[in-house]
């Protein structure tokens, strides 16, 4: 599978810095972004966002559900779904009432992303219910003391074990250089932040040599 790099905001001031450089495939939200973004959580504003995103060039938006029982969340989910059919991919938590909700919602052919991923077994449950994506915490899971590089790389090797299609999502990145990390080990799948986009490009060398060359041909 080929690599795909999403945009983790909510924010449309880093949408509309990031998106128009074609690294994203696309973006990646939920309720928590939204609030830190200073948007309402409902379908009114996550559809203007739809429109916005997708002008902007993305070819998939990962929108999260929420309920607080199975029947609210598929529904909700369903509505996420049509907001923009071709790109939005609902998210679900991987907890007993998402797994519930996911299986409702990709019975009726919405794609799904499982979130809230801990554990390396949890990707077999993803992979058991045909996800399209399935979300590792990488920071967080390192910040309970815990190898979050090693145990994401065993969730993909069981995945590539299971001939699964499930993409390992690989979220709660702390620095660019967990992605060549990761990236070495096979996997492919990558959200980040509006801070480490802009990491990526912070190597000093390189912006001084670009400054060389614009002094040289001006000279």
């Amino acid at each position: 599978m080929t690599l795909r790099l999403f945009l983790d905001s909510a924010a449309s001031a880093d949408w509309e810095a990031w998106l128009p450089s074609g690294l994203f495939y696309g973006v990646t939200t939920n309720p928590t972004l939204l609030r830190r973004a200073g948007e309402a959580c409902d379908l009114a504003t996550l559809e203007r966002l739809c429109q916005r995103a997708s002008t902007l060039g993305a070819r998939e938006i990962h929108l999260q559900t929420w309920g607080r029982s199975v029947a609210e969340a598929a529904d909700r989910g369903l509505a996420l779904a049509t907001l923009d059919p071709q790109r939005v991919v609902v998210k679900v938590p991987i907890d007993h009432q998402g797994c519930l909700t996911a299986r409702r919602l990709m019975a009726a052919g919405v794609r799904v992303t499982f979130t809230a991923c801990y554990e390396a077994s949890q990707v077999v449950v993803a992979a058991a219910l045909g996800a399209d994506y399935v979300a590792p915490y990488l920071g967080r899971i390192c910040d309970r003391q815990r190898d979050g590089h090693r145990e994401v790389i065993t969730m993909q090797q069981a995945l590539n074990s299971l001939d699964s299609g499930v993409r390992v999502l690989v979220a709660s990145l702390r620095s660019r250089d967990d992605l060549p990390r990761l990236a070495a080990a096979g996997l492919n799948t990558f959200t980040i932040s509006a801070a480490i986009a802009g990491d990526l490009f912070a190597n000093a060398d390189t912006i001084a040599a670009a400054r060389t060359f614009e002094q040289d041909a001006s000279s």
